[in-house]
């Protein structure tokens, strides 16, 4: 079983009842791979196996936005790392498929693309027959990857 790990820095904060290690705000995979033979599996099975297929040309773009891309199947869903930091996911429910961005609320969206309210996390929903704004997929795709890989620069 794959695990993920909030923080193991070594950096300490202070706490009522002594030091607590600080928890990074990301969701770390040290167990991510370059290329898991089960993200691949799960483009091909399910149910919802075409719009499984939707997505895979927007994961392909996911595993190119940064230079150590890793990967790996988390909560069900194909899951794209910096290193081993998620950024972004893919998913397929009945009536469409998602890509979904860890840190998205911090993200530029001039195009309005992304749907969402929570803390951090945004996403673009795909549709058969709805067209997408494709460039600007693209963009939010690059920019997720270089925030995350900026965030890990600064040691967040």
């Amino acid at each position: 079983m794959k695990r993920s790990t909030h923080g193991d820095s070594a950096e300490q904060i202070p706490a009522a009842d002594g030091m607590l290690p600080r928890v990074s705000p990301l969701f770390r995979f040290p167990a991510a791979a370059r290329r898991d033979p089960d993200v691949e599996a799960w483009f091909g099975c399910g149910d919802n196996e075409p719009l499984r297929r939707l997505v895979l040309p927007w994961f392909e773009a996911l595993r190119a936005a940064d230079p150590d891309a890793r990967e790996l199947i988390h909560d069900g869903r194909p899951t794209a790392c910096a290193g081993d930091a998620a950024f972004a996911y893919v998913d397929a429910f009945s009536g469409h498929a998602a890509i979904g961005f860890f840190q998205g609320a911090g993200l530029p969206d001039p195009a309005g693309l992304l749907e969402g309210a929570g803390k951090q996390m945004r996403h673009v929903k795909l549709r058969w027959g709805e067209a997408v704004n494709e460039a600007a997929l693209r963009t939010l795709i690059l920019a997720a990857g270089r925030d995350m890989r900026s965030r890990l620069d600064r040691g967040d």
